[in-house]
């Protein structure tokens, strides 16, 4: 999953909204990703099923990557 996480990242198709919205572009659709008090839900499937994905994996890593640079 954090393999395919990256993947999103490294060829931009996670893209920030505003605040802590964000859509992600996946394999089998766009994704509605929301990070917000420490939380982060997604619209896919994958994650109404198991709570985790690609997607939110995804924002979470760009989320890490951004405060590492602050």
């Amino acid at each position: 999953m954090i393999d395919k996480a990256l993947r999103l990242l490294e060829s931009g198709r996670v893209e920030r909204l505003d605040g802590d919205r964000y859509n992600v572009i996946g394999n089998h659709g766009t994704y509605s990703v929301v990070a917000r008090d420490g939380k982060v839900t997604c619209t896919c499937a994958g994650f109404q099923s198991r709570r985790r994905c690609s997607h939110s994996s995804a924002v979470t890593i760009l989320r890490s990557r951004r405060r590492g640079k602050s």
